[in-house]
């Protein structure tokens, strides 16, 4: 009699989970594709802090930073004869790590009078930079790395998408680089005031740079240089590995017209 009720009490237990088991219901959440957002938002700065070296973080001197007829711009109108080094970040206020920029610009205009002769159309993104609050009153350039623009003079070669960087290191074709830029491996150059398409992807380390939908570069494996003073500040203890930053537009002392600026981020 024992044997018969523990049997019965084995059998409906067991038939009582397999009840449960079949009653569960599973839902499979879809990964959902990475999508372009709008850091510009046409209309206005939000989002945006500038950076000018003597001035303190978020004050536009000389209206540096403006929106204008749907476009982002950098002027130097009221900068009077002489630039005076006064080269500035334009930040995004978020930090990024891993995703895809899009940033279609134009040079125009005359560069800035006292301006440096490096300075003629030149400019850049700078990303996986330092945060905005650590950049120094007198710094002119943040620890970054740097998609450099360069635009053409109308008779000379000027290759835009060089990698530069400030306070870091990259590794390009398995070597770590021994000066401050590395040019495109595709050199590619635009004349005149005619807009362009520059793209970085950072994915797990290595970042390629595209300009008008055509690779031009790529490199790997940003690290701070520990002997540099800010970009040390920012290691995690002795863990030299750039793990991602901030997003900036340079203001190079050369006008520029920024039309749309996006990221997937991944």
């Amino acid at each position: 009699m024992a044997f018969t009720m523990c049997l019965l009490l084995f059998t409906s237990c067991n038939t009582k989970k397999k009840n449960n088991n079949k009653d569960q219901t599973y839902t499979v959440t879809e990964k959902t594709s990475p999508k372009w957002v709008s850091l510009f938002n046409g209309t206005d700065l939000t989002g945006w802090t500038i950076k000018i070296p003597g001035h303190p973080l978020g004050e536009n001197f000389g209206n540096t930073l403006r929106v204008e007829d749907s476009i982002l711009k950098i002027r130097y109108d009221a900068y009077g004869p002489e630039f005076n080094n006064r080269f500035g970040t334009v930040y995004y206020d978020k930090h990024f790590t891993d995703y895809r920029l899009k940033v279609t610009y134009r040079f125009v205009g005359e560069t800035a009078p006292g301006a440096p002769s490096w300075g003629y159309r030149d400019s850049g993104i700078q990303f996986h930079g330092q945060p905005p609050a650590t950049q120094k009153m007198d710094q002119a350039f943040p620890v970054c790395l740097e998609y450099n623009f360069h635009g053409g003079n109308g008779k000379e070669d000027r290759p835009l998408g060089a990698a530069c960087t400030n306070g870091m290191f990259i590794e390009h074709k398995g070597a770590q680089n021994t000066t401050t830029c590395i040019p495109a491996d595709v050199p590619k150059t635009f004349h005149g005031d005619q807009w362009v398409t520059a793209e970085i992807d950072v994915n797990n380390g290595e970042i390629v740079h595209y300009v008008n939908g055509e690779e031009i570069l790529r490199y790997a494996n940003p690290t701070y240089n520990p002997e540099n003073e800010t970009a040390k500040s920012l290691m995690n203890g002795d863990d030299t590995k750039v793990k991602g930053g901030y997003i900036s537009l340079q203001s190079n002392s050369h006008p520029i017209d920024f039309k749309t600026i996006e990221i997937m981020e991944y």
